[in-house]
């Protein structure tokens, strides 16, 4: 294992020391327990948008912290969940009267340790509500989940959350646009290659070289199935017809198309895969009217993708607009 790293036990908080000195006008640390809020924090008459996880997929989701978007991220250790007390702790710096709604990625202990610090929040008397995203079409369950994995659709949930919350809507406005996109966003992913976590010192699976893994979750779990290594133009073919047919998505939809990079496929790899699914989805008549490439939610460094869909109508496009300004997603400031 080669990492720029000192020690595998120390790599979030030294990573968390240099995104605060990085980003100071965004966002503050707290340390023991970890949690990254908004700079401003916290924010008088609006509802805070929190959501968290397993460190290892940066920018996800501390780089996504600021005006327009999260009002706190909770890290845990790399492909851990964070514990309660530190999701509480990110509740106590930015949650007032307006109440507080927890973004969750469905994974056991990430429902889990959130639901016991919303409990915890409402032996407070704060209103603290949870949605729990699990757009991937990939599998029914995984070793991770009971059901579908959280993914992609988790960065664009937060920001149409982080939206809505900063032009002043109520956390039943705020919860009620959360459920509505977790109903119309899809996703799916693929692997070439294995991410390597640094206090395991090895791939996470192996992969032979002529392999891809079809349906790969983010922390390396299996997918729908591994396939011989295929041209651009047959592999996201068989990605979009999974996410499409999921839905399912139809002639005439307006979509939001999210091309991510797992890490460490470049983006000349990536624009590539990019136009051949914008080409793809035409041909379906569904038109692309926002879009998102880059590496957003990744898997360490992992050499892979994935495609996601989310279906868009006058709302969505209004609040995906909007002003943004934190570390990794900014526009409009």
């Amino acid at each position: 294992m080669k990492k720029i790293i000192n020690d595998p036990a120390t790599v979030v908080t030294e990573s968390l020391r240099g995104l605060a000195a990085a980003h100071a006008d965004l966002l503050r640390v707290g340390y023991d327990p970890d949690h990254v809020v908004r700079a401003d924090a916290p924010v008088s008459g609006k509802v805070a948008v929190i959501s968290g996880g397993g460190s290892g997929h940066e920018p996800l989701h501390g780089g996504f912290v600021g005006p327009g978007m999260l009002h706190a991220a909770v890290p845990g250790a790399v492909f851990t969940s964070p514990t309660p007390d530190a999701v509480q702790a990110a509740i106590s710096a930015t949650t007032g009267e307006a109440g507080a709604l927890l973004i969750v990625k469905n994974y056991t202990g990430d429902v889990l340790n959130f639901e016991t610090a919303a409990e915890l929040a409402s032996a407070e008397e704060l209103d603290v509500r949870s949605v729990v995203i699990d757009d991937d079409v990939a599998v029914a369950d995984s070793t991770f989940t009971a059901g579908r994995r959280g993914v992609g659709g988790t960065v664009l949930l937060e920001k149409l959350t982080g939206a809505a919350a900063e032009r002043g809507d109520s956390l039943d406005d705020v919860e009620a646009l959360a459920r509505k996109v977790i109903g119309q966003v899809r996703s799916i992913g693929v692997a070439l290659t294995a991410p390597t976590v640094p206090h395991v010192g090895e791939p996470s699976f192996d992969l032979a070289g002529d392999e891809i893994e079809f349906g790969i979750g983010i922390h390396g779990e299996p997918g729908r199935e591994r396939i011989k290594a295929e041209p651009a133009d047959s592999l996201v073919e068989r990605m979009i017809s999974a996410v499409v047919e999921d839905v399912p998505f139809g002639d005439g939809d307006e979509v939001l198309l999210f091309t991510n990079s797992m890490g460490a496929t470049p983006l000349i790899e990536l624009y590539l895969a990019h136009g051949i699914a914008e080409r793809l989805l035409a041909e379906r008549g569904i038109r692309v009217t926002r879009r998102l490439v880059g590496p957003y939610i990744t898997s360490l460094e992992m050499q892979g993708i994935s495609v996601t869909l989310l279906r868009m109508d006058d709302q969505l496009t209004e609040l995906w607009d909007a002003p943004v300004n934190t570390p990794a997603l900014r526009w409009g400031m």
